[in-house]
């Protein structure tokens, strides 16, 4: 399958194809991403050996909104976690609901990009990342292209009660994004593979892995929902839910390094501030 992967980068917008040559791209990334033929238009251009510079985060102008409980697995961990309060019976509901959960994550200015230093809340003590494919849907409301995702949650916030969902997944730097957009001939298979490792002075503290076939939910699914009454006049980022979720009483550090690989999309690699 033909693969391109589109670099906002402190260049500009850069191409990449299959065969790791490059075309540097005119004009705003907002534009670019949004054109309706956005496959063709990336193998109309002319490639060429050059290297990437400095990648940033693939996001001008968009917003950044994420599905929950899209995972048997964060159906489970989120009904651990609000257990106590009371709170599991809406994560045991949504997860067979007809209408998914959906909530708004960030923007350019709560985003982090490749390299980048993502936070953990001050006033939370049970903070992990979670791994998430991204879909990138045009102004159109077209699923375009797919990045990674870090949805950055503290599951004691959360846990404490469920109105309390905003406050521990919307902060600054608290949505990891990158390292690309990549475009794609057909959509991505079932059978692609999900990883993140997370290291702490060198050392491997957690590993897991995952098929995006896991997931409960299509992806057209979520981005109907995600569309219905909104839209998007420079497109949206929608995270799509984990089922790699570290077991308690794992909780990250400053200094952790989060790794999390989706082929063909590549590694996002983020430090904890």
């Amino acid at each position: 399958m033909k693969t391109y992967k589109i670099y906002l980068t402190s260049a500009g917008i850069q191409v990449q194809n299959q065969h790791g040559l490059i075309c540097s791209v005119p004009g705003k990334w907002d534009d670019f991403i949004n054109q309706s033929q956005l496959f063709q238009n990336c193998a109309s251009l002319h490639f060429q050996e050059a290297k990437i510079e400095n990648p940033l985060c693939p996001i001008d102008s968009q917003e950044i909104w994420a599905a929950g409980v899209t995972y048997l697995r964060s159906k489970v961990a989120r009904m651990e976690e609000s257990k106590e309060s009371g709170g599991d019976t809406f994560y045991d509901k949504v997860y067979d609901a007809v209408r998914p959960e959906i909530f708004y994550k960030g923007n350019r200015l709560r985003s982090v990009g490749p390299g980048g230093k993502v936070r953990i809340r001050k006033d939370s003590l049970w903070n992990v990342p979670e791994p998430e494919l991204t879909l990138f849907v045009n102004k159109h409301g077209e699923l375009a292209g797919y990045s990674i995702g870090n949805d950055m949650s503290s599951r004691d916030i959360e846990g404490e009660n469920p109105l309390y969902l905003p406050q521990a997944k919307v902060y600054d730097a608290a949505a990891g994004l990158g390292p690309c957009l990549l475009v794609t001939e057909k959509p991505l298979a079932p059978s692609t593979i999900i990883s993140m490792e997370i290291f702490r002075n060198s050392e491997s503290v957690f590993q897991g892995d995952t098929e995006i076939s896991q997931m409960k939910r299509s992806h057209a699914e979520l981005v109907d929902y995600l569309t219905r009454e909104m839209s998007f006049p420079a497109g949206v980022y929608l995270m799509t839910g984990t089922c790699i979720v570290p077991d308690p009483p794992f909780t990250l550090q400053s200094g952790d390094s989060i790794h999390i690989t989706i082929e063909p999309i590549g590694t996002l690699i983020q430090t904890v501030a």
